[in-house]
């Protein structure tokens, strides 16, 4: 099996942006800690905070790879591309968020793609990323 995880703009800043909302860990970090607990599964990352290079990759492998964990940061809420680029793959696609959106701002209340991805999960931290893998698996 082979699962890409997207990371969209600034959660390249993980471990040092806002640590009472992200935590402290970089997601550097947590990504081998992920590829150890599933030592079955390929998992391969990418991150960029420019949203054409984001449809670019999601374009690039969904169409051949068995699933793709996206936290696409405040694209989420803003991108109706991105929206777009997942409802034309075939790989199917969750959604997560590190915090509960629903707790915070309004605006962040409302995603324009979580209707093209196969499911959301939000607000478990980084483990969020483990349970769209388990989802994934099934």
């Amino acid at each position: 099996m082979k699962i890409l995880i997207v990371n969209g703009p600034n959660l390249n800043l993980l471990g040092v942006r806002e640590p009472g909302i992200y935590g402290s860990t970089a997601f550097e970090q947590y990504l081998p800690q992920l590829q150890q607990q599933y030592p079955h599964v390929d998992i391969e990352y990418y991150q960029s905070n420019v949203e054409g290079e984001l449809i670019n990759k999601l374009q690039e492998v969904g169409f051949s790879y068995d699933g793709i964990v996206l936290n696409a940061g405040a694209y989420t809420h803003t991108s109706i591309a991105l929206g777009d680029c997942i409802r034309s793959l075939k790989t199917p696609v969750i959604e997560v968020h590190i915090s509960n959106v629903h707790q915070r701002e309004e605006y962040r209340h409302h995603s324009m793609i979580s209707a093209a991805c196969r499911g959301v999960i939000c607000g478990f931290g980084l483990d969020s990323y483990r349970l769209a893998i388990e989802a994934l698996k099934k």
